[in-house]
């Protein structure tokens, strides 16, 4: 698979693929003509003696600091070594790789000045799987993700350190087995690299992608506690979401619908009740609300990557350098405090679910802790504290860090965004939530087990079911549980549940 940029339409669909599947990346002739014609214009400023920010001054609170013609490539070199600051382990592979792909989307949108033959050495890079050690710590998110792209840069100059197939070494270790040539840089190289917002978008892009995929995995857990505790699907009716109009509400019910189709546990009425508590009747509401949530930032994500943003920008047919502040990361910040709260919210429903499943008073009938010999077996007790704590966890994590700030550079940066910290965050929720949905479809199965071994559950459900069954078996006395709980989260991680469910009744909305 190749993917071609240009600045202008990639995708976040293409982010996950570059940044998970290795997928080739190219720039078109369009996006090299671009970057060649504002090359040329930096160049002939540079010609000029032209003052011009990031070409011919320092950076920052040294933004009134000229520096001569000698000096360039060492301003840019020093620039690189004294921002990478970074702390704390080292980013995931895969979000490393989506940052290299967003700077290099960027960077051939033709506004930055780089060289050409810079830009194409950090793509060969990516293509090559060298992959920079960036820690994740030490970004403010307002003159972009400095302190972390920086260490991404460090390995095109043959510092800093390196992961190359599969192997962690110093970067110029790594260029040399790559057979990549370090670089130079030139004027404005320095910051066009690192002066923008693509760690933040790299860890929100692969978070919110995960995220969409989570809503129907969430549809699909409470569908099956729904069978579990005989639930009243007519509380998914069309007509009542309808009525309130809202997309993800009505998609959600929808999809309960679709998945309790066949189901000869939940039916439109049911003799003993008239109605389920929230965590059930109200799951369209809630979850549809955070697939809303999702699809905001789905929306700014996909402006974000296509977006320039670092600083100055150059306008090359206007005869215009502009010093502006699209590097600041507000957009990004708010969307990821955003996300976050939303899928906190679909395993703060979740855990309550489990609670219905586990609890005598509450489950119509099944067994305490789901287990048949309660007393000398605690069955699912503690699987609820697990999912309890992760929740209460992810309420610390929900606290936005978009409405914090410190000021930097001797108050120049005297407003920062966060966004970095949201972003990770969000990714941290996700991580926390995919586990509380993990523990609802295992204690689902567990009760379904003990109510009729899954033979009443509609079609899309008992695949879902079967499924869990091939590498998670009902549990008839106490065993360790963990490894079950840890197969439910990869089985989600990896789409296998959805992929199972829509196998049998479609594609879920």
């Amino acid at each position: 698979m190749e993917i071609l940029i240009d600045g202008l339409s990639l995708t976040i669909e293409q982010v996950e693929a570059v940044a998970r599947r290795h997928a080739h990346v190219r720039l078109t002739e369009a996006a090299e003509a671009s970057v060649n014609h504002a090359r040329a214009y930096v160049e002939q400023k540079l010609a000029d003696g032209a003052i011009v920010y990031g070409l011919t001054t320092g950076f920052g609170k040294f933004s009134d600091t000229l520096i001569s013609a000698e000096q360039t490539a060492q301003l840019q070199k020093n620039l690189i070594m004294s921002h990478s600051c970074g702390m704390g382990a080292p980013l995931p592979t895969e979000v490393v790789r989506a940052a290299m792909l967003l700077r290099c989307n960027a960077l051939s949108r033709g506004n930055s000045g780089i060289r050409l033959s810079t830009l194409k050495t950090l793509l060969a890079m990516l293509n090559a799987d060298v992959h920079p050690i960036v820690p994740e710590k030490g970004s403010l998110g307002a003159s972009g993700d400095l302190a972390p792209l920086s260490h991404m840069v460090l390995v095109m100059l043959g510092l800093g350190e390196a992961e190359y197939q599969g192997v962690r070494m110093s970067g110029a270790e790594a260029m040399a087995k790559a057979g990549i040539p370090t670089v130079e840089l030139a004027a404005k190289e320095g910051l066009a690299l690192i002066n923008g917002t693509q760690i933040m978008t790299a860890i929100g892009a692969l978070a919110v992608a995960d995220a969409i995929k989570l809503t129907k995995v969430a549809d699909i857990a409470a569908a099956m506690t729904a069978e579990a505790q005989n639930g009243i699907t007519s509380a998914f009716d069309s007509k009542v979401h309808a009525l309130r109009g809202y997309r993800g509400q009505q998609d959600s019910a929808a999809n309960l619908l679709t998945l309790l189709n066949g189901s000869g546990l939940a039916a439109r009425t049911q003799p003993n009740k008239v109605q389920d508590a929230y965590s059930i009747r109200c799951a369209p509401q809630v979850h549809g609300a955070s697939r809303d949530a999702i699809g905001y930032v789905y929306d700014a994500v996909s402006r974000e990557i296509n977006a320039v943003t670092d600083n100055p920008i150059i306008f090359p047919d206007d005869d215009e350098v502009i010093s502006g502040g699209n590097f600041h990361g507000q957009p990004m910040a708010l969307a990821f405090d955003f996300l976050g709260i939303a899928v906190s919210e679909l395993a703060n429903i979740s855990e309550r679910r489990v609670e219905r499943l586990v609890n005598p008073q509450l489950s119509y009938g099944l067994p305490a802790f789901l287990t048949k010999h309660g007393g000398v077996n605690s069955g699912f007790m503690i699987a609820q504290y697990s999912a309890a704590s992760m929740v209460s966890e992810n309420k610390v994590y929900a606290h936005p860090a978009s409405v914090d700030s410190i000021p930097s550079s001797a108050n120049q940066e005297d407003h920062v965004s966060m966004g970095t910290t949201a972003a990770r965050k969000a990714r941290m929720i996700l991580d926390n939530a995919q586990k509380v949905l993990g523990i609802e479809l295992v204690s689902a199965a567990q009760a379904l087990w003990l109510r009729c071994g899954a033979e009443k559950c509609a079609p899309a459900t008992r695949a879902v079911y079967n499924l869990l069954r091939e590498t998670i078996p009902p549990v008839e006395e106490d065993v360790v549980l963990y490894p079950l709980l840890k197969r439910a989260d990869e089985l989600i991680k990896n789409n296998c549940i959805v992929n199972a469910a829509e196998a049998v009744c479609g594609e879920l909305k």
